[in-house]
């Protein structure tokens, strides 16, 4: 049996250079003891607000130090534990930075009701008598935007003080889903006995076997199942929450509350919706290839993640995985390039997974730092797509500190899925023009069908059951397991209907989704790959003019807002179009799919 290699087993070149922020443990705690003695320094300017602009700067300067340290200490903390989940040294440090984070969100809490205190021809003279206050023009306007619902500092300060709290439900639900379910035993493709995890699952799920992927559907759900008035509780309180903090900031409803937060209209979630469900008949005609490939008399639910061509052999080792990406994205020109190899040579990247180490893979760092990708690399294809996605993050993080300041230094969760997916969508187009072996040609499109569906299509309807839930809750009616059941079937039944049985056990889904604790966040994985989509198109079709807009919307960071800064890209996500041509890609994918299985 292979074991996994321990992390001083592995070169260093493969390893991410975490020393680059903090040379050693002592050094962070030297660091974390001096800027918790600090943050006296911003409470004892609490109220001064009023007094001068050149006051006004220097609280927003002080905040902005501060936060710019406190971003270093978490990172590394979080990132040190991540080498390895069973240290507990890495454990306090990390848990200890959340905490010190949480004490300065409620020290700088009353920063903004005093800013909006003062009366807007105050705020004017100040930042012309104050000219280094031009800085934070854009945050200040932001502000000015969420005048009417934010209260005063005492209230703000109660608010931020009961995160802890908020956060509840999510926590609840992580408890419930990561320690106290118990899932049962299956059989595996052999015939041996073994118990089903969350880990595994992703594998049964995928089984050729289909006896296998029809017990690990239903032993995942109806373990689920068991505790569906429990999870439905959670739900509800998390609901409740967002009403609440709705309430309290002067929104008409939790999803023009949660959009407000980086100024997106409501009406791109509409449209979202609106023109996802009209090409559900597209859905349709790819599960309806599925079947046929699979040469199944009825689709069930536990058949739609098998692969439904034979995964081609071929290893891809990181070497290659590297090579093919910095191919793939050439069309980025040679300052992207030159940046790209700067993450496979400066220790950028956590490649291997060791003993302890964190699963799956994600994109980290601070404004002060460089990128960070953490990887678990496997050797195959799908490793090289997360490799390219990854680094998507990365370099976007990249151009934005290096052209930024440190208050704009950072993007919002709206645009964050661009640049990856992006990528992603350049790596699909260089594979399928460097090969005309048919294996490989249905591996890739498959890999990209799947991308669609499980991001656009199923995204969506996620979005579509957090609106319908927090609707049913705003017009005063319980979400119960029932309620809750009955809505998300009818949203499968309207996106899989056509084509796929409903398994009844199919209903109790929503309770193992975590985003839903996350309200109203799952929608811009969708309007992400739409837009990532639109780009790919514009960079292949017009070269150099399309090339600058996006390495220009990739230095942008949050100096505007994130429907300008697309716009700017040559994307409008306040138009359906973005939506209609990722969908148009998803038929010519399909076609070619079609195509190749005659």
């Amino acid at each position: 049996m292979q074991t996994l290699k321990k992390r001083d087993e592995i070169p260093v070149e493969f390893t991410w250079n975490l020393e680059s922020i903090f040379p050693t443990n002592d050094d962070w705690e030297h660091d974390f003891q001096a800027l918790q003695q600090r943050l006296p320094e911003l409470e004892a300017i609490a109220g001064t607000l009023a007094q001068s602009g050149q006051v006004l700067l220097t609280v927003l300067r002080k905040r902005d130090e501060l936060s710019q340290e406190l971003e270093r200490l978490y990172v590394y903390a979080s990132m040190r534990k991540d080498e390895d989940t069973t240290n507990s040294t890495y454990q306090g440090m990390a848990d200890r930075a959340v905490q010190l984070y949480v004490r300065f969100a409620t020290v700088a809490s009353y920063i903004e009701p005093e800013i909006l205190a003062l009366p807007p021809a105050t705020l004017d003279q100040f930042v012309k008598e104050t000219p280094e206050l031009a800085l934070y023009g854009q945050q200040l306007h932001d502000l000015n935007r969420k005048r009417a619902h934010i209260r005063s500092a005492e209230i703000e300060a109660i608010l931020a003080a009961a995160g802890e709290m908020a956060d509840a439900p999510g926590s609840v639900f992580t408890m419930i889903d990561n320690a106290d379910l118990k899932l049962p035993t299956i059989k595996n493709e052999t015939g041996e006995e073994v118990e089903l995890t969350k880990g595994n699952y992703q594998l049964f799920i995928r089984s050729t076997n289909r006896q296998v992927r029809k017990d690990a559907f239903e032993g995942l759900h109806t373990t689920f199942l068991k505790q569906r008035n429990t999870i439905a509780s959670t739900l509800g309180a998390q609901v409740k929450t967002d009403i609440f903090y709705t309430s309290q900031h002067h929104y008409n409803s939790c999803r023009e509350h949660a959009l407000a937060r980086y100024n997106i209209p409501v009406s791109v979630y509409d449209n979202l919706i609106e023109t996802v469900s009209g090409h559900i008949p597209l859905l349709n005609r790819y599960l309806k290839l599925r079947k046929r490939i699979l040469q199944l008399d009825e689709l069930h639910m536990y058949d739609l993640y098998v692969p439904i061509v034979e995964e081609t052999r071929e290893e891809v080792s990181y070497q290659q995985a590297c090579d093919t990406v910095l191919a793939a994205l050439a069309p980025l020109g040679q300052n992207y390039l030159d940046t790209l190899k700067q993450g496979f040579t400066r220790r950028w990247i956590d490649v291997y997974e060791t003993s302890g180490k964190r699963g799956g893979a994600y994109s980290g760092g601070a404004y002060s730092t460089q990128p960070f990708i953490l990887l678990n690399y496997q050797n195959n294809r799908d490793s090289m797509y997360t490799l390219a996605h990854e680094l998507g993050h990365s370099l976007h993080s990249f151009y934005t500190r290096n052209y930024q300041p440190y208050q704009y230094g950072d993007y919002t969760i709206f645009v964050a899925e661009v640049a990856s997916t992006l990528n992603e969508g350049l790596l699909t187009e260089h594979l399928l023009r460097k090969t005309s072996d048919r294996a490989v040609r249905l591996a890739i499109l498959n890999h990209s069908l799947e991308g669609f569906r499980g991001t656009l299509f199923r995204q969506t309807m996620f979005a579509e059951f957090e609106q319908q839930i927090h609707s049913k809750a705003e017009q005063g009616e319980a979400l119960t397991a029932d309620s809750l059941s009955a809505l998300y079937r009818a949203l499968i039944e309207k996106y899989y209907g056509g084509e796929t049985f409903i398994d009844e056990l199919i209903d109790i889904e929503w309770a193992r989704i975590p985003h839903f604790y996350s309200s109203f966040y799952v929608y811009q994985y969708a309007t992400g790959i739409s837009a990532a989509s639109a780009l790919v198109q514009q960079i292949l079709h017009e070269g150099k003019p399309a090339v600058e807009r996006y390495l220009k919307f990739l230095s942008s960071g949050s100096s505007d807002y994130s429907i300008e800064l697309l716009k700017k890209a040559g994307v409008d996500m306040t138009s359906p179009e973005p939506v209609r041509q990722a969908l148009q890609l998803f038929e010519s994918h399909l076609s070619q799919m079609e195509d190749l299985m005659q």
